[in-house]
């Protein structure tokens, strides 16, 4: 699927609004880390940083650069994703 151009608006709107979305979360995360100190709070706004970074990726790969084929560095954030959100829950199980 990837590299396949969007037709129409509406999934570039949806892919737009995820990125938002997910930009929004790790902003008020980091918002709340900033009060609290909580380290889970800190990793989690990490992951949803790289979660927003995914879907900028989605919208070049799949709106802008529709010839260029994106998908190794969407799978990457992706997994800088979860890794980061699993490293974070280990890590304040531990203290």
């Amino acid at each position: 699927m990837s590299g396949l151009p969007v037709t129409g608006l509406a999934p570039t709107v949806v892919y737009v609004l995820c990125m938002l979305a997910s930009m929004t979360c790790a902003g008020l995360l980091a918002r709340a880390w900033r009060a609290s100190r909580s380290r889970l709070l800190l990793w989690t706004a990490i992951s949803f940083g790289f979660l927003a970074l995914n879907n900028l990726l989605l919208v070049a790969d799949l709106v802008i650069f529709a010839q260029v084929n994106l998908l190794p560095y969407r799978q990457a954030s992706a997994g800088l994703a979860i890794a980061t959100l699993l490293y974070g829950f280990i890590w304040e199980v531990d203290e």
